[in-house]
């Protein structure tokens, strides 16, 4: 089983920037692809970023160029840089880990609690 644990949500103005961080816990052998995601009020759950375990990224069209995501393996974290943030970016932001339990079982998911982001006009 893996926890994954968030910070770095808050209110923001319109312009600024947050950085939100995740890091793993528990047993895993493996942390595969790591991700944000992000639900606003009455949407469905998108995705935001995602990293590989090789460092390959990819980004939601409405976030290249203001996101950047990064991770340190050795300390079991993603990160999410987000400058130039706008009010349509208030969301909850979901961290997401796949990983491998053992290397005999099949890799499983994790999400995090949530973190909320919230931006001001």
């Amino acid at each position: 089983q893996v926890q994954l644990d968030e910070s770095g949500g808050g209110l923001v103005q319109a312009g600024g920037s947050l950085r939100l961080s995740c890091t793993a816990s528990g047993r895993f052998v493996r942390l595969n692809t790591m991700g944000w995601y992000r639900q606003a009020p009455g949407k469905q759950r998108d995705v935001v970023a995602v990293i590989t375990s090789a460092e390959t990224t990819a980004y939601a069209d409405s976030v290249k160029g203001r996101f950047t995501i990064s991770r340190n393996n050795p300390k079991n974290t993603v990160y999410l840089q987000m400058n130039n943030l706008q009010p349509e970016d208030t969301a909850v932001y979901y961290c997401y880990a796949n990983y491998k339990g053992s290397w005999f079982n099949t890799p499983a998911d994790a999400w995090g609690q949530g973190t909320l982001v919230t931006v001001s006009s």
